[in-house]
């Protein structure tokens, strides 16, 4: 077992969380060593997310610390330019993570009050051990991908994929496609699939927000600019969307939450849908809406939860991801919930005992991520000067 140097701080994940609290230690003149299981940064934008992707808020709520989104960027940014801003990101504060890095274990050592983690690298197949004072959890709310059980499922005589092996429509033209969730990736995909000509279904099954990105853009500046109670901007929210897409079930078989959009995002973490076209599409009926499905049947049909059966040659699962820091991280009771997700309210979200903090995790996407990450090199930087 390999023995490396001791960084005052190691952070585990070099997607943007990892990379924000980085540069914010950076700034502060913090040791710090990033830790990545894959083999480059950001790998959920660079290998894993299809091409039509944007970021659904506007961008001046979604640029990490320090270095802003040039003026000339497009309000809602495209994936191959926020890519470029995370190249440019890591330039500018020259991070170098360890890749192929799977953290196995890590535990505060009493004896010497510091973190020993355990890290297999994926290049030797060696076991090494790394000690800080602090420890920072930032492997994000997207973290492995979740394919739920379904009976009969590896008997589909079709192609079955999660969304991260979905790059576009292309190959998909004049095939059935049946999209398996209806966040924000399984409405964006369904509406890909059906502009390159895929004979489209999704399946709904839980009920959704509807809004657009005007509303949302609306409803961000509301809260955090004027300071307005989120159940005002809740209000005004499903208001605006009632005169936009009218009553919502007539299409999609659900209804609309009780609770709005942003207090269903803040204690649930579920996404409102930011419609970028797909409702059009649904409301003319080139997209169809399926409720729950039950079981495969054998060959390519699938069975749904009103007994009805259709044919499919493609299944596109944008069922989410699971986390997995229970498996490694030891001794933690404070701090995050066995799902990997905050246990304190925000805005103490990211502070834990001894060391530890988590970034990127509370459920408030990349303007989370910039709160988090400044949090934590503050609070670190108190505690060694």
């Amino acid at each position: 077992m390999a023995t490396i140097q001791e960084p005052k701080v190691i952070i585990v994940g070099a997607g943007p969380a990892g990379l924000a609290t980085a540069a914010c230690l950076k700034k502060k003149s913090v040791p710090y060593l990033v830790l990545e299981k894959d083999d480059c940064y950001g790998s959920m934008w660079k290998k894993y997310s299809y091409d039509r992707l944007h970021l659904h808020l506007d961008k001046q709520f979604c640029q990490l610390p320090h270095i802003p989104f040039p003026s000339s960027s497009p309000t809602y940014i495209p994936k191959k330019e926020f890519i470029q801003y995370l190249d440019d990101y890591v330039s500018h504060f020259n991070i170098s993570p360890l890749y192929k890095r799977t953290v196995e274990s890590a535990f505060f050592e009493e004896s010497t009050r510091k973190w020993n983690v355990k890290v297999r690298n994926g290049n030797s197949g060696d076991v090494e051990e790394y000690f800080s004072k602090f420890l920072v959890v930032a492997t994000g709310e997207a973290s492995y991908p979740f394919i739920p059980q379904v009976p009969g499922l590896e008997n589909f005589a079709g192609e079955a994929i999660h969304t991260t092996k979905y790059k576009n429509g292309e190959k998909f033209k004049g095939k059935r496609v049946l999209v398996v969730g209806c966040g924000n990736s399984g409405m964006e995909i369904a509406l890909d699939l059906a502009n390159h000509g895929a004979k489209t279904s999704i399946i709904v099954r839980s009920q959704i927000h509807l809004i657009s990105r005007e509303m949302a853009y609306l409803g961000l500046v509301m809260l955090l600019k004027y300071s307005v109670p989120y159940k005002l901007v809740d209000l005004i929210m499903v208001m605006l969307s009632k005169v936009k897409y009218g009553e919502i079930s007539k299409y999609y078989g659900v209804k609309r939450p009780k609770e709005g959009p942003f207090a269903s995002k803040l204690k649930y973490g579920k996404y409102p849908v930011f419609d970028v076209g797909t409702h059009q599409k649904i409301k003319s009926g080139e997209i169809q809406v399926l409720p729950a499905m039950t079981r495969v049947a054998g060959g390519n049909d699938v069975v749904f939860e009103n007994g009805k059966s259709h044919p499919f040659d493609v299944i596109v699962f944008a069922t989410g991801f699971k986390r997995t820091t229970h498996n490694w991280l030891q001794g933690d009771d404070y701090l995050l919930n066995e799902d990997g997700l905050p246990k304190p309210a925000f805005p103490d979200h990211w502070k834990g005992k001894k060391g530890l903090y988590c970034v990127g995790l509370s459920r408030r996407g990349l303007y989370g991520i910039a709160f988090d990450a400044q949090s934590i090199a503050t609070h670190i930087n108190s505690l060694l000067s």
